[in-house]
């Protein structure tokens, strides 16, 4: 019997997929101002879709920690401090640096390959100028290490400060071109994996977190900057 070639059935995004993505990749984008507070009812009137994916979708937004929401008004995108992102960094720093060390001498070879396709995607997701995305992976690979050494608990953590970051971080990619640089310090961290190096790794790591770091402390003095005039 000859073999079938058939393309497999792509599933289609439900109403409340949509809603959610479009709704995250506006606050993401900047296109809802953190300055503003809206409603359920606001969001679904301009999305011309009931309340019910809304509701879904709000609920959602709130346990990733990118709108808050203010009693008796609405909701807000959440605000980054300063304060908020010093610790934020180093946390990550202290533990994702400590990871990669250790994962260095574990990860395996079919291990690394999907990392480097990792890699590979998020370079297609930068030709295509695809922020949202590319923040995503950028997230996969960060949490990757953690998965290798199988520290969900770690993971988790990690998980949670970078979505606290998000925000001020598709900023950092939009306005400071540093997808470019991203995929550089990326590189660099996998080529110190290949070649089993976990000091050269971790100090890789180092130095991309605290780029990221400068980049991020420079958007919220610019922001601080102009609030101010």
């Amino acid at each position: 019997m000859s073999e079938l070639k058939l393309n497999p059935i792509v599933k289609e995004e439900t109403t409340k997929e949509r809603v959610y993505r479009q709704v995250k990749e506006a606050i993401l984008n900047g296109n809802i101002s953190p300055d503003v507070i809206f409603t359920e009812v606001q969001l679904a009137e301009q999305l011309n879709t009931s309340r019910t994916p809304v509701r879904e979708t709000v609920q959602d937004l709130l346990k990733e920690g990118l709108i808050v929401s203010i009693p008796r008004k609405g909701l807000q995108v959440k605000k980054i401090t300063s304060i908020e992102q010093e610790q934020i960094s180093l946390l990550r720093t202290a533990i994702e640096t400590n990871i990669i060390r250790k994962m260095t001498n574990k990860i395996t070879g079919e291990q690394l390959d999907s990392l480097k396709k990792l890699y590979q995607k998020q370079m297609r997701a930068k030709e295509k100028n695809d922020h949202l995305t590319f923040i995503e992976l950028d997230q996969q690979f960060h949490a990757f290490p953690l998965k290798v050494l199988n520290y969900t608990l770690a993971e988790e953590i990690i998980l949670n400060l970078n979505e606290l970051t998000r925000l001020v971080g598709l900023q950092a990619l939009g306005k400071y071109g540093r997808m470019d640089e991203v995929l550089e310090e990326h590189e660099v961290i996998i080529r110190a994996i290949e070649k089993r190096d976990g000091e050269l790794a971790a100090d890789a790591m180092k130095i991309h977190l605290e780029n990221t770091n400068e980049t991020l402390e420079e958007i919220q003095r610019k922001e601080k900057e102009s609030s101010n005039d």
